[in-house]
């Protein structure tokens, strides 16, 4: 047996009906579409049209706002939990996971619920103010991994323009 010879089993491979092609084919004439009626047009009906009933999209309540595409979600850990860890510990990222307090592969912010109980180094990518303030309270130290939040200026405080500034120009005294 060649590549030449090879030939697919008997009623594998129909052709395809081809409509419209003369009332010899069984799909003449009408193609398969009935008589006249909207169905037997060419643009029959639009995408969500639903007789004449008001289509779901029109029904439904649109709510104001947007999905922000640039949301930073992070994993949260509250500064209660952990206490787990022993004094001088340095907790970052793997150590939480380790745990069980965080998901791998998420960003870690810590949260000053709760009230700390040991000196710990916390590595995490975001900390509260309330946070920071609670792990320092207690002679432990931050870390914020990652690069710092770059932020611009605020957009209520109007852009300060450059103001020209006048020279005095010598004039020649005028003659009298």
């Amino acid at each position: 047996m060649r590549l030449h010879e090879l030939t697919p089993p008997a009623g594998s491979r129909k052709r395809r009906q081809r409509i419209g092609r003369g009332t010899g084919s069984g799909r003449g004439k009408t193609s398969g579409r009935g008589q006249k009626g909207q169905n037997a047009r060419s643009e029959g009906f639009r995408v969500g049209f639903e007789g004449g009933q008001m289509p779901l999209a029109q029904r439904i309540p649109k709510l104001p706002g947007f999905k922000n595409p640039f949301k930073k979600v992070y994993e949260v850990v509250n500064i209660s939990k952990l206490h787990r860890f022993d004094d001088g510990t340095t907790v970052d990222a793997e150590a939480l996971v380790d745990a069980g307090l965080a998901r791998p592969g998420l960003e870690i912010k810590v949260l000053g619920t709760g009230d700390m109980r040991r000196k710990l180094t916390v590595e995490a990518h975001a900390f509260s103010n309330s946070a920071r303030e609670a792990i320092e309270a207690k002679g432990g130290s931050v870390k914020v991994l990652g690069k710092p939040r770059q932020r611009g200026p605020k957009r209520s405080q109007k852009k300060e323009s450059p103001k020209p500034t006048v020279t005095e120009e010598s004039t020649p005294p005028a003659e009298a």
